[in-house]
């Protein structure tokens, strides 16, 4: 919200300086962004009168022009294309500073002497507006310091407000805040209502009820749009940042700006019928007021006659029903939209305007009507006219019900850590409007009023007071509570400690979006669905994820592009699945890695990153909790990885993750050139393990045999450790593959797997007649099951 400092004052004026209203305003939770002055600095500019004009007799595109002061006439050279005899301008004499310490002196411009400068806007940085002469209204007073004149000593205030404050997006709102603030009174213009001098109305019919509780319309005849609008309103509204276009359009944009109601004139030419406020049809056209052709969809909330929409309500207006300087009849209209209706509405169509920003963050269901009067009195004034009855249709049981709320003493004092005084809490509360009622001891019924969306618990009303009262002043107390200890699962291990551990084996944690492009989901996630955002904050970011590699993939991607060889991310964070009636969000660890394998050095192989180095650090992870033999890896397949690189990560037969090289195609479309790895853990899954207990260890010797064995390439090493295991029996210490090979000398459809077994008693030693017939066991049972023999 921009407004002008001297607007406010004409509300309510604080005998305070900018600065001190400016602190005030930020401390209580209307922080102000930026203080702009009005114009730049600059002295000796008066309303100037071109009184004459002349072709420059060396140049084509100078005027040689005769300008009056008031007092004397100057001879002036001007290039700029709207100088013309009768116009009034700012006028910088001999002597004048202007910004940017430029000192106007006498000049000759190609041999014809110039006394002085006339000025555009951007010279004298009202505005950015360089296209030519600063045109003053015809009845300026010529010889009067522009300064005087335009009241250009003031400022711009920019208040950044949060969106539970949409009562502050007017100066009624503002005000109220700054008399609440000071305790000084508000002087709101007198706001009378305008007896109609016609009967003509036009029918108003409100079909979707529930987005329109209260729609008013009045016709306004013989408005003349050919007037200007006056200096001091659009002065106003340039301060506001609002551009002046007519007299109608400013005195809507004036009163949305002074009271926080948006409104809309119609030519009334072009309203066929009566008003219909209803629901679009599906693919509904319109064309709006910037031009743009929109087709409507069937949830959007139109004001249309008999015939066809005319605007987007609460948004937009058509072009074909705008006023023009030839419109002589108005159709105005002022109406309460539900917030849910309008919500995201502007945005889902490409646009955000004024009103829209209104609506979607409240606008008071109780305001229609005295926006009505007010801008139907400036139209009288401004453009003249004769204004019809107002024609209100309202759904009570559809308008916002307020109930009163229970505030106590001794919750504030709970929450504040200080007493507040009963009359201070009655003064504070009752200049924000709201109707406060003693209750008892120490308890109060307060009533919200219909311009506070925000304010419906009594934490709100705490939270009022202390605004009001000020932050800095409240007591700095340290909380105190009870503490108790609370109990740690010893078996489990958390978060910080798996990100710790993949730090420390050189990865750096990643921050992603949550939401990706569905076209990047499809390529993870073929023929899955996707969960949709209704209202994404851009197309590239409109579907909630299903796994985080998307997300850790371009973030790859970004780090590469910027020549970086080696990438080790990891992300912790929720993942998506299914649709919002089965929704399941799903804590997930992921890490994708490329490059190579150590860090370049003098000491280390430039050797790639493999399969087998990420396993490792998956391997890690999974044995922070002490169960990492519980996890069991397998072939598996996953549409986003290498068909031959992919393996599923399972605990007790439940997949708990995946892990594998990203899939050719996939990393073809994404142009990643080198191998790139990735895994995706179940975060529940493993930070489960067991309670660490004690073993004696055994004083005993170990007894150690090495078996080199040759099996079908085909049979994985896992389930063939897990035979060995099984049959080894429980003196069993330690069982490692330390050898795999193919090739010559054995059979091509063939492996070996060399595996070394320890065993140790915990009581005594182990002779070589126990450890044979245990060995041969083994080598029974895999022959069993495996086909497997000893390697000659």
């Amino acid at each position: 919200m921009k407004f002008s400092e001297q607007w406010l004052r004409s509300w309510v004026s604080p005998q305070v300086s900018r600065d001190d209203l400016v602190a005030r305003l930020s401390m209580a939770g209307l922080e102000v962004d930026s203080v702009t002055p009005a114009a730049g600095v600059f002295s000796g500019v008066v309303v100037g009168e071109v009184l004459s004009t002349e072709q420059h007799p060396d140049a084509d595109k100078l005027r040689v022009c005769q300008v009056s002061s008031g007092a004397e006439t100057f001879q002036v050279v001007c290039g700029a294309p709207n100088v013309r005899p009768g116009l009034k301008i700012p006028f910088a004499m001999i002597g004048a500073e202007l910004p940017g310490d430029f000192k106007i002196k006498k000049a000759k411009l190609r041999g014809v002497e110039s006394n002085g400068m006339l000025c555009s806007a951007s010279e004298l940085q009202i505005s950015d507006d360089n296209d030519g002469l600063m045109e003053l209204p015809a009845d300026a007073p010529v010889g009067q310091d522009i300064r005087e004149y335009l009241d250009l000593d003031d400022a711009s205030i920019e208040v950044d407000l949060t969106p539970n404050r949409g009562d502050c997006l007017s100066l009624a709102g503002l005000a109220r805040e700054v008399g609440a603030l000071y305790d000084i009174p508000v002087s709101r213009p007198e706001i009378i209502a305008v007896p109609a001098s016609h009967d003509e109305v036009r029918p108003v019919e409100v079909i979707a009820s529930q987005a329109c509780p209260r729609y008013l319309g009045r016709v306004v005849r013989n408005v003349d749009l050919s007037r200007p609008t006056p200096l001091w309103m659009v002065e106003r509204l340039r301060r506001a940042d609002v551009r002046s276009i007519d007299a109608a359009v400013d005195i809507t944009n004036y009163v949305m700006l002074e009271l926080g109601q948006p409104m809309h004139a119609f030519d009334l030419a072009e309203v066929n019928g009566g008003i219909r406020v209803r629901m679009a049809e599906e693919g509904e056209k319109l064309v709006l007021l910037d031009g743009q052709e929109v087709s409507l969809r069937g949830d959007t909330l139109v004001i249309a006659d008999h015939q066809r929409a005319l605007a987007i309500a609460g948004v937009m207006g058509g072009e074909h029903s705008g006023v023009n300087d030839k419109t002589r009849d108005l159709f105005l209209e002022s109406a309460f939209f539900d917030t849910i209706a309008i919500a995201g509405k502007a945005r889902s169509y490409g646009l955000h305007t004024d009103a829209s920003h209104r609506f979607e963050r409240g606008v008071d269901w109780q305001l229609a009507r005295e926006a009505m009067e007010r801008a139907t009195a400036l139209l009288l004034e401004i453009v003249g006219g004769e204004a019809g009855p107002i024609i209100e249709a309202v759904s009570q049981e559809q308008l916002p019900q307020v109930a009163p709320v229970v505030l106590r003493a001794e919750r504030i004092e709970q929450m504040l850590g200080m007493r507040m005084e009963s009359t201070e809490v009655e003064r504070l509360l009752a200049a924000l409007g709201l109707g406060i009622r003693a209750d008892g001891d120490g308890q109060w019924q307060v009533s919200v009023p219909s311009h506070r969306f925000d304010i419906s618990l009594e934490v709100d009303l705490i939270e009022e007071l202390a605004r009001l009262y000020g932050y800095n002043r409240l007591p700095v107390r340290y909380p105190q509570a009870r503490l108790a200890p609370q109990t740690k699962a010893e078996a489990a291990v958390e978060l910080p400690a798996l990100r710790r551990l993949l730090v420390a084996r050189g990865y750096q944690e990643a921050i992603t979006y949550s939401f990706i492009d569905p076209k990047l989901f499809e390529l993870f996630s073929p023929g899955v669905e996707p969960l949709l955002l209704a209202n994404p904050i851009s197309a590239d970011m409109a579907a909630m994820r299903s796994t985080l590699w998307p997300g850790l993939v371009k973030a790859l991607e970004h780090n590469l592009n910027r020549q970086q060889p080696r990438v080790r991310l990891f992300e912790s964070g929720l993942r998506f699945v299914g649709q919002l009636e089965n929704l399941k969000q799903e804590p997930m660890l992921a890490g994708v890695v490329c490059g190579s394998r150590m860090p370049e050095s003098w000491a280390h192989a430039r050797d790639g990153v493999d399969f087998y180095d990420v396993k490792a650090d998956v391997e890690a992870l999974l044995a922070a909790a002490g169960a990492g033999d519980s996890f069991t890896f397998v072939p598996g397949e996953h549409p986003a990885l290498h068909p031959g690189q992919t393996a599923r990560i399972e605990r007790d037969g439940q997949l708990v993750g995946f892990l594998g090289a990203l899939h050719p195609e996939l990393a073809a479309s994404l142009g990643l050139e080198s191998s790139v790895f990735l895994f995706e853990l179940v975060l529940a899954e493993m930070n489960q393990g067991r309670m660490p207990a004690f073993q004696e260890l055994s004083r005993f010797p170990e007894v150690r045999r090495d078996l080199a064995l040759l099996v079908d390439r085909e049979v994985p090493a896992q389930p063939l450790l897990a035979a060995i295991r099984e049959a080894a029996g429980e003196w069993l210490t330690d069982l490692r593959l330390f050898d795999v090979y193919h090739g010559k000398g054995i059979d091509p459809h063939r492996k070996s797997l060399a595996v070394g077994l320890t065993w140790q008693h915990p009581s005594r030693t182990l002779n070589d007649d126990e450890v044979s017939t245990t060995t041969q066991n083994i080598l029974t049972s895999l022959e069993q099951r495996f086909n497997a023999t000893l390697r000659k």
